[in-house]
């Protein structure tokens, strides 16, 4: 892989990493009600819940360029279609959002959750990959845990993942230093941004709620989607006729 693919394929990763999705609300919610040094116990488990579904991606990807190259290219179309989709989503879905009722509005249903759980050892049960902050002050055991389900309970980062690291790849290369490279570039954002989420709190839910900053955010992701649908479908097209 050369340097710059990889510059842009963390370019691309770190601003979508920046948007406020279930991982990053979680962090923003737990550092404001639990403090930094506690919710870095969540963090670590975030990181450890997109560490398995990733591995699982690459494994199987690994698996289809070996045994079933005609696969990959059925997985590069499909992928690109979801990106579309994704693409079309993000940009339609920037309406009047806003950071902090996001937060609040995952910390209500998560108590609901809470409360009908008490009875099971007192451990939130995550319904939704959204799940954030209780109110009562959870041990840093629970903190890691909730931080692997709130991961692990998000099953599109799968197709995510299959859609998106295709472009990046160059299967006729050794593929596993590729895979080190990419899972460092995807770490590196997703850590940065979680831990700015995490200390940024009020101070960064204020400055993204002011005007249109948090849509355009999402609206700059979605054209980053259907630039690398678009790039997909180049290379798929291209095998056709090769």
């Amino acid at each position: 892989m050369s340097w710059h693919l990889f510059a842009v394929f963390f370019a691309s990763t770190f601003l979508i990493s920046a948007t406020p999705g279930p991982n990053m609300l979680l962090a923003f919610q737990y550092g404001m009600n639990y403090g930094v040094k506690r919710t870095l116990w969540t963090l670590a488990g975030l990181s450890l819940g997109l560490f398995v579904l990733l591995l699982s991606t690459l494994l199987g990807l690994d698996v289809i360029s070996r045994q079933s190259p005609w696969l990959l290219t059925i997985i590069k179309a499909v992928g690109a279609a979801y990106l579309v989709y994704l693409g079309i989503s993000s940009w339609r879905d920037a309406g009047d959002s806003s950071l902090m009722s996001d937060a609040k509005e995952l910390s209500t249903e998560v108590e609901a959750d809470y409360a009908a759980a008490e009875g099971q050892a007192g451990t939130p049960q995550p319904r939704s990959l959204s799940s954030a902050a209780v109110k009562a002050s959870p041990s840093n055991l629970i903190l890691f845990r909730t931080g692997v389900w709130v991961s692990l309970s998000n099953p599109k980062a799968i197709l995510f993942f299959a859609a998106f690291f295709p472009k990046f790849i160059n299967f006729s290369a050794p593929l596993w230093p590729q895979y080190i490279l990419l899972t460092i570039g995807l770490f590196m954002s997703e850590t940065i941004w979680q831990i700015v989420y995490t200390l940024g709190g009020k101070k960064l839910a204020s400055w993204l709620d002011v005007g249109n900053r948090l849509a355009w955010l999402n609206r700059g992701c979605g054209i980053i989607f259907i630039i690398i649908a678009a790039a997909l479908f180049a290379e798929v097209i291209n095998s056709f006729m090769v």
